[in-house]
């Protein structure tokens, strides 16, 4: 992978049967805490959780608007389109649905998607708490329990990633 990974205690999670919230503290101001987060997915994003596959994958990525595509290009510049923008504002908050079921198929309907919310709350000039909540797992139907509780791993490494990130740039 070559990807590092920051202490998965740094990462804080709470969780209830159909919601998974997060925190941690980056090393960094809330304007690079959320460009990093945003703009540089494919340095933190874990590789294997992509269609692309580690090997494949050339970018992922997240249009800067209300109503912009997360997204993902693969080989031959074949793009997946996994979820969409319904709240931009930096450096402060980002709202996406998450249109990736259970199965890791693509779910079209926004209104059977579960719901990404970030938060960036400044503690300091070179500190901030990020807040991640990951939210309406009932959305996905019958499997709902058992993707949240896979997710919980998941963001879990993601976020060790993206603070190692953040880390490698106060450095």
């Amino acid at each position: 992978m070559g990807q590092e990974m920051a202490d998965p205690d740094e990462v804080r999670q709470e969780f209830d049967r159909f919601s998974l919230r997060c925190s941690l503290l980056a090393p960094a101001s809330a304007e690079r805490a959320f460009a990093v987060f945003t703009g540089s997915l494919t340095d933190w994003w874990v590789r294997e959780y992509t269609w692309s596959g580690p090997e494949a994958l050339a970018e992922l990525g997240i249009e800067p608007r209300a109503g912009g595509m997360l997204y993902e290009i693969g080989p031959y510049g074949f793009r997946c389109d996994w979820g969409r923008v319904l709240t931009w504002d930096p450096p402060r908050r980002l709202v996406f649905t998450w249109q990736l079921g259970p199965d890791r198929v693509p779910v079209p309907d926004p209104a059977r998607a579960s719901e990404v919310e970030v938060l960036f709350l400044p503690e300091g000039p070179d500190r901030t708490r990020v807040e991640v909540e990951h939210r309406n797992f009932d959305r996905h139907g019958e499997a709902a329990e058992g993707y949240r509780k896979a997710l919980t791993a998941g963001w879990q490494e993601l976020l060790c990633r993206y603070l190692a990130t953040v880390a490698r740039g106060a450095a």
